[in-house]
């Protein structure tokens, strides 16, 4: 299938949102995939790529990634989910799988149980939703500073996607990643500014992100999802720290606590399983789109 999409815009009141569009709808399910922290939609080209010619694909850049715009903070990270609604109703009436990494399967949760009707089926990817009792509280500390978060001080300068691309191959955990993928976050992770080019994600907005995982509780509506779910998770162990993604950051009871239809375990991989086997990302996809049929 085609890894060159169309590119759309969606106004929202805090501004546009970027979105991309691989096909077009047909008689098939359409699929919406949500990417993670610090990223942009065009991860998914190589999961696209190997998806079956002719399927319906929609992949929005978050507020604060990509082309996207760029609020003060991303300290809620509901409103990820809420900007996202009227490209969900765009969609309405028709069959529709959500496919949700890590933060965009957080995201993707709040989708389904604002909108229960949407979706037929879910795909949450090793998705940030940690155990119940950590989140008490959070909401009403105050909002934490960016800088003072280690994200913050990531390099956000380059030449090029090349320069980005050599810097990255060998360092964990890009280089564990299929090296088309890692170009393609480089490539399309990077706007130009000046005689350079800089994060498309710029490091306080990614660091506003991790400091506030636990600020917005999802057990409020996890209750609600409107659709059956599927798990994937990678080995859960010992984190370093937060920013330790060797390890999945999913509660291990994620998957009975919703009652999901699929729960497995890709022990071969890390918390970056598209970035690592996005063929097999592709064939869990190609089957959940073709059961709605």
């Amino acid at each position: 299938m085609s890894t060159a999409p169309r590119e759309h815009r969606l106004a929202t009141p805090g501004g546009d949102i970027c979105w991309f569009e691989w096909g077009t709808p047909g008689e098939g399910a359409s699929l919406l995939l949500l990417h993670a922290t610090g990223f942009h939609a065009r991860l998914w080209d190589r999961v696209v790529a190997a998806l079956p010619a002719g399927t319906h694909v929609v992949a929005p850049d978050h507020r604060g990634h990509g082309r996207s715009f760029r609020p003060a903070t991303l300290a809620d990270w509901g409103a990820n989910a809420d900007v996202l609604l009227p490209l969900v109703d765009r969609f309405a009436g028709r069959p529709l799988v959500g496919c949700g990494h890590s933060m965009g399967g957080y995201v993707l949760t709040r989708l389904s149980a604002e909108r229960p009707d949407a979706f037929g089926h879910l795909v949450l990817i090793d998705p940030v939703i940690m155990a119940p009792e950590l989140y008490g509280g959070a909401d009403a500390l105050p909002v934490p500073d960016p800088a003072e978060h280690p994200v913050a001080r990531r390099r956000n300068r380059w030449t090029g996607a090349e320069e980005m691309r050599d810097r990255f191959a060998d360092r964990a955990p890009y280089s564990g990643w299929v090296p088309e993928v890692l170009g393609d976050y480089c490539t399309h992770g990077l706007l130009p500014v000046g005689d350079g080019y800089e994060l498309a994600c710029p490091p306080a907005l990614e660091a506003s992100m991790y400091q506030n995982a636990l600020r917005t509780d999802p057990y409020r509506w996890l209750g609600d999802l409107g659709a059956p779910a599927t798990l994937i998770r990678a080995p859960t162990g010992t984190r370093g720290d937060m920013m330790d993604f060797s390890q999945s950051p999913t509660w291990t009871g994620l998957g009975p606590h919703l009652g999901v239809v699929r729960d497995e375990l890709w022990d071969a991989n890390s918390h970056f399983i598209p970035m690592e086997d996005p063929a097999r990302i592709a064939a869990l996809l190609a089957e959940a789109t073709a059961n709605q049929g």
